[in-house]
């Protein structure tokens, strides 16, 4: 594998981890309780941090064709959630009891919020596995 190609995996990793770090912080520091979406970017992005970080050791480029489904399904599970919290008049609800559109945390003003941050992960690793992909070795 290329350096470049093991640097934009380490990266990649990187925000994975920081991510999951981020999440369990918010939950077991700062008392927040999941809702029911954040229970799914959960999902979709814990396996991340772990594959990705075997990959990265292992110099596997080929692990973006396992990341690129759970990080895109992550970018459209969290901009969901990010439009039930900007239009909360729409109606939708994540869970039988509502609790997608609450801003528990704002950030910056409110300009970030958890499911905005997790957003931005999402993006940040999908963004990187396509240019893992595009810069591997065997390209």
């Amino acid at each position: 594998m290329s350096t470049r190609t093991q640097r934009l995996l380490g990266v990649t990793t990187a925000v994975a981890v920081v991510g999951t770090i981020g999440s369990l912080w918010f939950s077991l520091v700062l008392g927040l309780v999941p809702c029911e979406l954040c229970w799914y970017q959960r999902i979709l992005l814990y396996p991340l941090t772990v594959v990705l970080g075997v990959a990265t050791i292992e110099d596997r480029p080929r692990v973006v064709l396992t990341v690129l489904p759970l990080s895109g399904l992550g970018v459209v599970v969290a901009a969901y959630h990010v439009v039930l919290q900007v239009r909360p008049t729409i109606g939708a609800t994540c869970s039988v009891d509502g609790g997608c559109s609450a801003v528990l945390y704002p950030m910056l003003g409110g300009l970030l919020t958890i499911p905005r941050l997790s957003l931005i992960a999402f993006v940040l690793v999908t963004g990187l596995s396509v240019g893992v992909w595009l810069t591997r070795a065997d390209a």
